[in-house]
Parts: C-alpha cells; structure tokens; sequence
C-alpha cells in the first residue's frame, strides 16, 4: 500500500469539479483559478478559493504548490479489460474475428497467476500514468485473473471494480464452464466485493456467450447481491446484433436480452450501446444503467457511432470507457478526443466541460458511488490528478491563447494524453508522478 499520507494535507492549484451534468444545468461546475484542496485521512476536507481556505490550516502546514496547473478528481473508465493488455492494437477486420483470432488466445494464458498478476501491475501503472484512479475492468473465465487484479489494485488502496468472465457457449473449449462459474462468482463476491476499496462486478461477456439456463443463474446471483455491479456488452457490432438476433428471437432488442432477466438496474454498465434504439436507451433511464461510450475501440473496429443526443432525449445515464484492448489508448482525455469526433460525425456536438463530467462526476452518478468518487465533495474520497497545460510544447503554445475554461479544458482533451498528467492521488496518496 502506498505510504499513509499526514493526517492533514492541502494543494494549491486551480480546482475543477462538478455538481451536475453540464449538458443540462449552465451551473454545473466549480472553478477556482487559485484553489486549495484539503485532504484529510484519504478524503476530501474542503475545496475551494485559496484565499477563503488558506487560514483554515494549522500553522506550519505548507500546501503543496501546483500552481498553474489544474487538480481534477480523478478520471473514471467505466468500461475495459486488463487480459487484452498485450493485445492492444492487434489488426482484425472487425469484431468477432477479432476476439477469435486475438482475445480468446490471449486470455487462456490468465490461469495462471503469475502472468496475471505481472499483467494486473502493468495495466494499474498505466491507468496511473494517464490519470484513471477507478475503472471497471474486465477480468477473464479464471479466478486466478480476479485474484491477482483486487490483490495489485489492493496494495494500491485503489478504488476499483472488477469480475470474472462468465461464459458457457460460443466460446473455445478452454474457456468454457457451464457448472462451476456462477458458484465461482459468488465466491468472489463474498471475497472481494467492498473489501478495502474493491467492489465486484457480475460479469457475462455478452449475451451470445451464455445461454438462456446461464443468463437465469446470472439473474439470481444479482438479486442475491443487489449493491454488486453488473457489467457487459451490448449492440455494439452490426454482426453481433444480428446474431443475438438469431439467439433470442424472442427479445424485442439486444437490450431487450438483458432485460428480460431482470439485468437493467441501478450499477449495470453497458459497454457500447451503439445500435440501440429509442425504445432501449428510455429503458436503460428508467432502470437506472448506463452506457459505457467506447470511441476509440468502435473507431477501431468500425463498430459504429454512439448517438449521444438520442441518449440524451431519453434521459440515460451516459459515462466513457477507453475499452483496451480494442481501445488503442488508457488515456481518458484521448477517449475524450475520440468521443468529440463521434459525436461531431453523428450530428451533435460535445464541450469539454460535458466531457470531463462524464468521465468524472457523470461515472459516479452512473456506479451509484456519487459522494464516494469523482468530485470534491466534503467527505469524498481523495482521488485527484494535477493536469499541466503546458506538458507538450504544442499544448503550452495552445493553452498561451486560451481565454475560458472551456477553451483550456477543450486543448487538454483534443492535444493531452498521459504526458498532460503531472501527478496522480488515490486516497491522499500519490500513485504516480510524472518524470522531469
């Protein structure tokens, strides 16, 4: 675990965080060009302008001075798997030649805990590095791969969700375990889940690899453990809706799936969500889950383009995933980049200051974990990154002519990517700091 921080401590920066979504509420954030945040015990004291909170310190407490740059919570990656580490940026045609040829392969090595647990350290590191103090994470079919994640992320005091794959057709031999998965899963829950900061994630890979008796025991396992996540995948690849299709003739929708077995709900993440329709994206608002928005990996296998504004008429919760390893980049604010250009090509347009919501506040309102991550709340846990506007020279020239905060804020999502992050905190303690 990283060393225990002083009971008390503060930083000197401009401070960014919201309150409501900007998208529908011109008040939504607060900015203080010269802030001070205060941590205390791992969790936020105060935030604020530092000339209101300055006096509050005990004397002899001297902030740590990140001036000219900007503390944000830290960045919230709802939706990628830490097995296809070493397969990112792997060519295929599309979609399910892809997981055939590439994910299925890579993923059998992870029964062994060695290699997961080396892969599990790797991939923690470079969340750190681009600024993602929790992410929802994918493991695979073998309890070794969730092991070896919550233990790494463990001694890191870091607030992550992860799961076990669960699997029972349309799968290799190898990774296929039609009896013991569900009693596995809840193994691991009872192991895991809000263990430290760990919180557990019922994980079916996506409707074409579990039957129907599978998808029912998944069902139950839920209602059993209601203030667990639920995570998976869903209309994501024209070929795979058309699959599902065949599958579940019954079903009204890919969605209409998961529905069916009672898997919409408050903590349920839906990875893509590009093909839905209307009709879905009012179920998924009125249930309570949320859209995973994974631009760079769509982008990469020509899945599609969200539409940002039919989800938004429907009133569904809508948070960003980097999805590696078909997500080329760990970096949110390169997901940003590729988000801005999605929804440009599909008619709407994206500010900045709606996209840093969505990938901090926006995905703790989507987990169900406002007031524990994502914003400055008094009491909220100190994960927080200090972003430098002048880390690359063209990002400095850049920033040198911004005027707004939504001009600043836009440059670091367009031009930044884990160099633009100076320094990374989980609960008070730093987990990363740039190199000179």
């Amino acid at each position: 675990m990283p060393n225990a921080p002083h009971t008390l401590q503060a930083y000197r920066a401009s401070l960014l965080h919201f309150h409501a979504d900007p998208a529908f509420d011109e008040n939504a954030c607060s900015w203080h060009e010269d802030g001070l945040l205060v941590v205390e015990n791992g969790r936020v004291k105060a935030a604020g302008d530092h000339a209101r909170l300055a006096a509050t310190l005990p004397a002899g407490l001297a902030p740590h001075d990140y001036r000219g740059q900007i503390i944000t919570p830290g960045f919230i990656d709802t939706h990628l798997h830490y097995p296809q580490t070493d397969m990112i940026a792997s060519p295929a045609p599309g979609l399910l030649p892809w997981l055939e040829t590439y994910t299925f392969p890579t993923e059998r090595q992870f029964a062994d805990p060695a290699h997961a647990r080396a892969t599990a350290e790797f991939f923690l590191d470079e969340l750190a590095r681009c600024g993602t103090t929790t992410a929802v994470v994918y493991c695979t079919v073998h309890r070794e791969s969730v092991d070896a994640f919550f233990e790494a992320s463990e001694a890191r005091n870091l607030r992550m969700v992860a799961g076990k794959v669960l699997m029972d057709r349309n799968c290799p031999a190898f990774l296929r375990d039609a009896d013991g998965q569900i009693g596995e899963s809840e193994a691991l829950i009872n192991k895991w889940h809000k263990h430290a900061r760990s919180l557990y994630a019922i994980t079916p890979r996506f409707a074409p690899t579990s039957s129907p008796a599978q998808l029912g025991a998944i069902a139950e396992l839920a209602r059993a453990y209601p203030d667990t996540f639920i995570q998976t995948h869903v209309s994501e690849n024209r070929d795979e809706v058309e699959w599902v299709r065949e599958l579940y003739p019954e079903a009204r929708s890919y969605l209409g799936v998961y529905d069916a077995y009672g898997l919409m709900r408050p903590r349920a993440l839906f990875g893509h969500c590009i093909w839905l329709d209307g009709e879905d994206f009012a179920r998924m608002a009125s249930t309570g889950a949320a859209a995973s928005v994974c631009p760079t990996s769509n982008l990469f296998l020509g899945s599609g383009l969200f539409d940002f504004d039919k989800a938004d008429r429907a009133g569904a919760r809508v948070t960003l995933g980097t999805d590696v390893g078909a997500g080329t980049s760990f970096s949110m604010l390169q997901t940003m980049n590729e988000a801005y250009k999605v929804a440009r090509l599909k008619g709407s347009y994206l500010p900045a200051l709606r996209m840093f919501y969505l990938a901090t506040l926006g995905a703790a309102r989507a987990m169900d974990l406002e007031g524990t991550i994502g914003s400055f709340a008094a009491g909220a846990e100190a994960d927080f990154i200090v972003l430098d506007p002048k880390a690359t020279p063209l990002l400095a020239r850049r920033s040198s002519h911004c005027n707004t905060l939504e001009e600043q804020l836009f440059a670091l999502a367009l031009l930044g990517d884990d160099r633009a992050v100076r320094a990374t905190y989980a609960a008070g303690c730093k987990v990363h700091e740039r190199s000179a």
